[in-house]
């Protein structure tokens, strides 16, 4: 009997792992491919069956990306709207979510309510609206067109409250006893109390508007305002032939959201476990 349990656990381990490395395999693989196909050269890339590997690395395609388009304005435009917006929304969901979790107030349910509501609303339904304030403006093709709108959303607003209502009130009620102002309560309790709600609402942030293209793509004509996602569509309209090209392109793109994620990537699963917690 101990035997045949013994056999079968093995077996389910083995079929559990096997499923893992397989899932592992179809996720890492791609990345894998286009960072190495970045660095063949031509002659490897045109190779059928293609190879694996590379036997003569290259940096001729980075080179080129640099040469053949402002790829450096590019990644600046990128990174400042996302660290922007990511720093913004941090500080407005928390402040936000703050008032919701731990202040009672006059029409608080109803407004967390229409907040909530907001977010079943798809998004492409904002993208005229948005766009004709923003027109009206004058925010076009500027920084301010890119960053404002997204300075805040329901999502991160739910989040943060989330986040905010698992801290006990005895201790923020022990901190007014003390004499503690809101703003120091907020920035000295809260804030440090919540930080691996925030380093998740970080991530998604800066992942979200690092990947935006709809929206620039609808508010920004001038090529020097583009950001990565732009210039990538531009590169392969251009140069689409040029398959280490594009994959040089695309690497250096996932390369600010790889670093962001090895940075903060141990407060991912804190963050979603407290936000799914009730007070």
């Amino acid at each position: 009997m101990k035997s045949k349990k013994k056999i079968k656990k093995i077996v389910n381990n083995f079929l559990l792992y096997t499923f893992l490395i397989i899932g592992f395999i179809m996720m890492v693989f791609p990345f894998y491919w286009m960072v190495i196909s970045s660095i063949k050269p031509r002659e490897e890339l045109l190779t059928y069956p293609p190879v694996l590997y590379t036997l003569k690395p290259t940096i001729e395609y980075y080179k080129q990306l640099f040469s053949l388009i402002p790829m450096q304005r590019y990644l600046f435009n990128s990174i400042f709207v996302a660290l922007t917006v990511t720093i913004t929304n941090l500080f407005l969901s928390s402040l936000a979510g703050y008032a919701f979790a731990k202040h009672k107030f006059y029409g608080r349910n109803f407004l967390f309510t229409l907040i909530l509501g907001s977010m079943m609303v798809p998004w492409q339904v904002n993208i005229i609206p948005s766009f004709i304030i923003v027109k009206k403006l004058g925010w076009l093709n500027s920084f301010y067109g890119l960053i404002i709108p997204a300075m805040v959303n329901a999502f991160g607003i739910f989040f943060m409250r989330q986040m905010i209502s698992t801290i006990p009130n005895e201790l923020i009620d022990a901190a007014r006893i003390d004499g503690c102002s809101e703003p120091y309560i907020f920035w000295r309790i809260i804030l440090p109390l919540s930080k691996p709600g925030l380093a998740t609402l970080a991530i998604f942030t800066f992942m979200s508007q690092w990947n935006n293209f709809v929206w620039p793509l609808i508010i920004i004509h001038k090529s020097d305002m583009r950001t990565v996602p732009l210039s990538l569509a531009v590169l392969n309209s251009q140069f689409g032939n040029n398959f280490g090209l594009l994959m040089a392109g695309a690497s250096i793109s996932i390369l600010p959201m790889i670093i962001v994620f090895v940075f903060l990537q141990k407060y991912i699963v804190k963050g979603i476990v407290f936000t799914g917690l009730k007070e």
